[in-house]
């Protein structure tokens, strides 16, 4: 959530030793020096400054224009307390869910560094520093990452339902966390209620505009591309699998540097996703090398009969594992 290192101050003792104010501030009033990070069309994500512990954090606050919708205001309080309950090393620690003025907010950590869809945008244009920080093995090493992150999730009941680069922060020290749990499902949770967070994912990304031109104009429809077969169907039941066939399509990309299943619009997109199997690895990169065994693994996790992927994600991690020891 920074992309700077400047963002980080120095820990000193004017920040470490004075005394509590005799009146501790609660809830928002804590916080000060508000910086916008990124703007949404449901929420807004700041920087502040908790006084009382001393330290930045990330504050996210469900928008104006949002903030009496009872469904927009129950997704945003699944997102906070589903980061919050899943404490795992590749998530988010969330601080504090409240209510300010007029709209809800929660605080986490602030993590500096940045998306993992920002890192396949340079290798894709050649950046010989970006390939050579992030070499094949660090990157297969995210994937694992977020596979455990999301095999601890799925324990606990919860499916992300929205796994793509741009959910993937990569930190500066080398941090792997899975972010925006925003449309996950909970164990519980009614179809009914499923099909219609699906159906959001779908019309939030504009069906029928032409996919190329948002990709030339700098931005990406995002969700639909890492979409399962059952989630375009949306009348399956979605479970652990629907996260596995999603994180597939990311290493698909991540190895390949192009998007499996991109078509020219939405609706040829969803029959790709379908219907048809992408390129080879090495017929979309000549020239990169791939560990044996492999590719097996990226297409098995997105196969479409869900049945015939890895039925977890320690299977997955495992298949990783036991890859051939990568060339010097």
């Amino acid at each position: 959530m920074a992309n700077s290192r400047s963002d980080r101050s120095k820990i000193i003792l004017s920040g470490t030793d004075p005394e509590l104010p005799e009146e501790l501030p609660v809830g928002i009033d804590k916080y000060s020096d508000f910086k916008v990070m990124t703007r949404g069309v449901k929420a807004v994500l700041y920087s502040c400054f908790d006084g009382i512990v001393g330290r930045t954090v990330a504050l996210k606050r469900l928008s104006s224009e949002c903030a009496l919708d009872p469904r927009e205001r129950r997704r945003f309080l699944r997102e906070a307390r589903i980061t919050a309950q899943l404490q795992h090393p590749n998530t988010v620690p969330v601080y504090e869910i409240g209510q300010g003025p007029g709209s809800l907010y929660f605080t986490m950590k602030k993590i500096a560094g940045e998306n993992l869809f920002s890192i396949l945008q340079r290798l894709s244009w050649g950046d010989v520093t970006t390939d050579k920080k992030y070499n094949l093995e660090t990157r297969l090493n995210f994937i694992e990452q977020v596979a455990l992150a999301l095999a601890y999730a799925h324990v606990r009941g919860v499916i992300h339902r929205d796994v793509k680069p741009e959910n993937i922060w990569i930190g500066d020290y080398g941090e792997v966390v899975l972010l925006d749990w925003g449309v996950a499902k909970v164990w519980g949770l009614p179809d009914e209620a499923v099909s219609e967070s699906e159906s959001r994912l779908i019309t939030s990304d504009r069906p029928g505009v032409d996919i190329q031109s948002l990709t030339i104009t700098g931005q990406r429809p995002g969700t639909p591309l890492y979409m399962s077969p059952e989630q375009v169907e949306s009348h399956h039941t979605i479970d652990e699998r629907s996260d596995i066939f999603s994180l597939g399509v990311v290493m698909y990309e991540m190895l390949s540097l192009k998007e499996p299943f991109r078509g020219r619009d939405l609706d040829e997109t969803f029959d790709n996703i379908l219907h048809h199997q992408p390129p080879p690895l090495q017929e979309q990169r000549p020239n990169a090398y791939f560990p044996k065994g492999l590719e097996p693994i990226v297409f098995k996790a997105m196969a479409k009969d869900r049945n015939e992927r890895f039925q977890t994600m320690l299977d997955l991690v495992d298949a990783i594992r036991d890859l051939s020891r990568f060339d010097d």
